[in-house]
């Protein structure tokens, strides 16, 4: 069976989902954090304890320069490091309170711009959705 369309359409809907995650979050991360930092935090934020090589893998950054950026992120206390007890040489970072907080913060300003996105939709389509989101998190990102 040739998949080809479907893989475009997932392509196409994967694409559309950065643009709307890129929309509900613009202008409300702090200034104070780079692009490539809030990316790092992000992850932490629904992936914890993660290591440096992690992080690189999701977020798409070399070694040297996740290393750099969870440098400065510890630094600037929004992030922790502890180490693996099963494994000492392993570091695991995590977010900070301060880290959590900030967050929670752009998170809960990007809620405030997803409602507004989502004003007007009845009952039935917003189980619609989350059936939809729940079947594609089962089947395709699970």
């Amino acid at each position: 069976m040739d998949h080809s369309a479907l893989f475009q359409k997932v392509v196409a809907f994967i694409s559309s989902v950065h643009e709307v995650s890129h929309e509900l979050t613009k202008g409300v991360k702090s200034e104070d954090i780079t692009p490539a930092q809030y990316k790092i935090l992000e992850y932490m934020m629904f992936t914890q304890p993660v290591t440096p090589s992690d992080i690189a893998d999701c977020v798409d950054l070399s070694l040297p320069n996740t290393s750099r950026e969870l440098r400065k992120l510890l630094e600037k206390g929004l992030c922790e490091k502890a180490v693996d007890d099963a494994d000492r040489r392993r570091q695991l970072f995590r977010l900070s309170a301060n880290g959590q907080a900030l967050m929670g913060r752009v998170f809960g300003q990007a809620q405030e711009r997803f409602e507004q996105r989502i004003d007007g939709i009845s009952a039935e389509e917003e189980q619609e959705i989350e059936r939809a989101l729940a079947l594609l998190q089962r089947k395709l990102f699970g």
